[in-house]
């Protein structure tokens, strides 16, 4: 292990410091908020190792193979630009909206993570993995790569997105989220319409993914989502629509032909 493999663990165990518990108590989050460069990131790795939940505030970082079980949702919430996080596992996700990963920041990259179980029974609108642009922490996303994730038994979406001046009227109106890639992915959700939803995101491509499960349709294209490419994704038999697109995204579309709303 390298000097900076290291650091994972103990940065985690300065998280629990302090703290006169049992060795057999639940692990405590990890906060990471030391970061490298673009040329060197900082690497956290986890071999396996159990934590409560993860939390990124920091620039230029690699979070590797992490585990949680019930952590407090979001599982895992990055700020920060040039973050990886992957082969990660994050089951059942409590409390809050119930999302497995929430992500902000531009050069961010989620791979080869498994999230499962989420729970909407509480009211919550569950996720795998969810960002959204709201404030100065919460930015507009950019040059996203989303790629052979595992969602499982998801309640909600495995992806919802929304630009900074998205539908729901909450936006910051700030900055654009744009450049995504969505790729390689199997999303199994049980709950809502539609397995990915985006709104007022430009440039993404989903391509090569598995839409396992029957939702109404499996992608959702609306208010401004323009320059989309879908290709190559598996369907359920179930699922009737592949994309359900509204006029104001249709610019630069090019996919199958859209059969219904978003």
């Amino acid at each position: 292990m390298t000097a900076r493999e290291i650091i994972g663990t103990a940065t985690l165990l300065l998280a629990m410091a302090g703290s006169a518990v049992p060795a057999a108590a639940a692990p405590g989050r990890l906060h990471i908020t030391k970061g490298g460069t673009k040329d060197a990131p900082l690497v956290y790795a986890g071999n396996g190792q159990r934590v409560g939940g993860i939390d990124v505030d920091a620039d230029y970082v690699v979070v590797d193979g992490y585990t949680m079980t019930n952590p407090k949702a979001p599982g895992i919430e990055i700020h920060g630009d040039g973050v990886t996080v992957k082969n990660t596992t994050v089951t059942a996700p409590k409390g809050g909206d119930g999302d497995g990963i929430r992500f902000f920041g531009t050069g961010i990259t989620l791979s080869h993570n498994t999230i499962s179980k989420t729970d909407n029974s509480t009211g919550a609108h569950a996720d795998c993995m969810q960002t959204f642009a709201t404030d100065d922490e919460d930015v507009a996303s950019q040059d996203v790569v989303i790629d052979g994730n595992r969602c499982e038994d998801i309640d909600n979406m495995c992806l919802m997105a929304e630009g900074p001046n998205s539908e729901a009227g909450d936006g910051s109106g700030e900055g654009e989220s744009k450049n995504w890639t969505f790729t390689g992915n199997y999303c199994q959700t049980t709950e809502a319409s539609q397995a990915v939803m985006i709104d007022d995101v430009q440039h993404l491509t989903l391509a090569g993914n598995t839409w396992a499960a029957g939702p109404d349709h499996a992608i959702g294209l609306q208010n401004h989502s323009t320059y989309a490419t879908v290709k190559d994704n598996r369907l359920d038999p179930s699922i009737k629509c592949e994309v359900g697109i509204d006029k104001s995204s249709r610019e630069g579309y090019q996919g199958p032909r859209p059969r219904c709303a978003p």
